[in-house]
């Protein structure tokens, strides 16, 4: 629409809204005098007519602004250009005697993205584009919690029986009045003790008014950190020094049941599955580092052709019917196999959370503020023949 449209349009808008108003006062007014009560519709439309009226006149004020400074930029280049050309010397002396073979030059100076003070610099015109929000390196996938059965407690640690020796001796009575046979059972108290993961930063009262998203952007990477250190302890933790004890420093050694000559790697996570089995706990779950779970996909047959791998599958990844954890908090050339949901259980005392607070004193008078992450938790392995882990490494015949 051209602008002139505009302002009619605009100029027409008004004057409508403007004779509205003017209506419902009038009627108002009478009504007033007459004595009427039943008022309230009347008001609420005259107070929106006059809103709409108002809003009419603003945008027809702003349109007309607008032309208004568009046609003075125009005069002011033209003005710029044109008057410098008439009011040069040349000029004046061209016109005098336009006949001579001379002509009128003007002289205008190159303008580059220089930013420097001489003439023509415009670099400073020119001013980045600034992208929204923090890029934050990307994450590692967290997968250790998810594959172990969850529980809750109210106390400091957690106390257990774990049965640690059935010598089975049931046997057929030989004879009437015979000596029966005799079986032992054996126990063993445990305990998981709780453990307390955590940790903060400081920041300045002013960054965190000044930049609202950085709040949030700390608690999620504060978090991100805290989840990242759990995946681990849930795994390797030694259990000294407050860390927890994780399933693979309880974990049972591979030692091949079936006492085979040659395997692969891929083989040898079957007989780690029978290992489990024969313990009288299926596996639920293999724990691969992510190059060696690269190495099993990209394997190949004495044609050439991928014994598990396909290059545009899109299936989860699976070993021997059962689901393949590929995580860095595993170590290259390592590997655990098990029945994670029924030989291990996470209890959380408190779940990982976020605080902020300035009660320190000197942080207070810095105006520093404190943001804490922080979780409680124990692990409880109640059965080590459950787990099986050891060293990726084929057997050969000598």
């Amino acid at each position: 629409m051209k602008p002139e449209d505009q302002v009619k349009e605009l100029a027409t808008e008004f004057a409508k809204a403007t004779d509205n108003v003017k209506a419902l006062g009038e009627e108002l007014t009478g009504k007033m005098n007459a004595g009427e009560k039943s008022i309230g519709d009347l008001k609420d439309q005259v107070d929106n007519a006059l809103t709409l009226m108002n809003e009419a006149k603003t945008r027809l004020d702003e349109v007309e602004q607008k032309q208004a400074r568009r046609g003075a930029d125009e005069i002011e280049h033209q003005k710029s250009l044109g008057q410098q050309m008439f009011e040069s010397d040349q000029f004046k002396s061209f016109a005098e005697n336009p006949r001579n073979g001379a002509r009128a030059t003007l002289h205008v100076k190159d303008i580059t993205s220089a930013t420097s003070a001489a003439a023509g610099s415009a670099g400073a015109l020119v001013t980045p584009q600034q992208q929204a929000g923090i890029i934050a390196p990307p994450n590692q996938m967290l997968h250790i919690r998810d594959l172990i059965a969850a529980g809750q407690t109210n106390s400091n640690s957690i106390e257990y029986i774990r049965e640690t020796g059935f010598t089975n001796n049931a046997a057929a009575q030989t004879a009437e009045g015979a000596l029966k046979a005799k079986s032992d059972l054996q126990f063993a108290d445990e305990t998981a003790a709780v453990r307390t993961l955590a940790h903060y930063v400081k920041a300045s009262r002013q960054i965190l008014d000044d930049a609202a998203q950085l709040e949030s952007y700390i608690g999620g990477r504060l978090m991100y950190g805290l989840k990242l250190v759990e995946d681990r302890q849930l795994l390797n933790g030694d259990g000294l020094t407050g860390n927890l004890k994780g399933i693979v420093p309880q974990a049972t050694a591979f030692a091949d049941p079936a006492s085979l000559a040659d395997y692969t790697i891929m083989d040898q996570l079957r007989l780690a599955m029978l290992q489990a089995v024969l313990a009288e706990y299926p596996a639920s779950g293999h724990v691969l580092n992510p190059i060696d779970w690269a190495v099993m996909e990209l394997s190949k047959d004495a044609e050439g052709r991928y014994i598990i791998g396909q290059p545009q599958g899109t299936a989860n990844p699976t070993m021997w019917g059962l689901p393949v954890v590929s995580t860095q908090a595993m170590g290259v050339g390592k590997f655990l196999t098990g029945a994670f949901n029924m030989g291990a259980q996470v209890f959380d005392r408190q779940q990982a959370s976020i605080a902020i607070a300035t009660e320190n004193e000197d942080d207070f008078v810095k105006n520093m503020i404190t943001i804490l992450c922080e979780e409680r938790l124990a692990l409880a392995v109640y059965r080590p023949e459950a787990f099986i882990t050891g060293t990726l490494a084929a057997k050969t015949t000598p």
